[in-house]
């Protein structure tokens, strides 16, 4: 059975990190590289004329910033999956780029086994946040939230609460398949109905209401 490749837009200001990219990637039969953008304007042209599935987006670039190209790309193609990659990791970049609707969040100094399968996951939908970052972000976004949490819909089961502990810590499903001794199935199963539980849409939204709810 043939598999299409993801298709990925590369947006970075700087052409030898395009570059280096792009040849890391082209190492992976099931990723390819449709285009490049050195800047926020012409990545929007870019994802209009390319419309790729996933997009490795920097978020500090001349003409128009990453934060600001994000939020207008999801405007226009909601169904494209946004993966901040930037040197950054202060807070003020981090919670803009996931304000504006990125999906995950990876440092420039993270292993390629890592980039590759967060690509793989934000293709299929699931959100992700590089461990280094990933408790800063929940312990900011449960201080600056006003809101007083909902109940839960449904008890977490102890399985539930194993795999919601390692999700808001930033662990991908095949982390905690290895985690746990269980298949990716079981762990995605397990998400599935702990976002549903939590009455969120995707696990950084589950990591900071788990967080307010003191389950975590």
């Amino acid at each position: 059975m043939t598999h299409v490749p993801i298709r990925i837009l590369l947006v970075d200001d700087q052409a030898l990190f395009r570059e280096g990219l792009r040849l890391l990637l082209a190492t992976q039969p099931d990723l390819e590289v449709v285009g490049e953008a050195g800047d926020g304007e012409a990545a929007l042209r870019e994802a209009a004329r390319l419309r790729p599935n996933v997009v490795l987006m920097d978020l500090r670039m001349p003409v128009l910033d990453g934060v600001a190209a994000t939020r207008c790309l999801l405007a226009a193609q909601p169904k494209c999956r946004v993966i901040a990659l930037t040197t950054f990791d202060d807070d003020e970049y981090v919670f803009a780029g996931l304000r504006a609707g990125a999906l995950g969040y990876l440092l420039k100094d993270v292993a390629s086994s890592r980039l590759f399968e967060t690509i793989r996951a934000a293709a299929r939908g699931e959100s992700f946040l590089q461990p280094s970052v990933a408790a800063k972000v929940v312990a900011e976004f449960a201080r600056l939230s006003d809101s007083v949490p909902s109940p839960l819909i449904e008890p977490l089961s102890e399985r539930e609460r194993q795999v919601l502990r390692l999700v808001a810590a930033g662990a991908t499903n095949k982390d905690i398949a290895a985690r746990l001794c269980i298949t990716p199935g079981t762990v995605k199963n397990h998400v599935t109905s702990v976002l549903g539980k939590l009455g969120v849409r995707d696990r950084t939204q589950a990591a900071l209401k788990a967080r307010d709810l003191g389950l975590v």
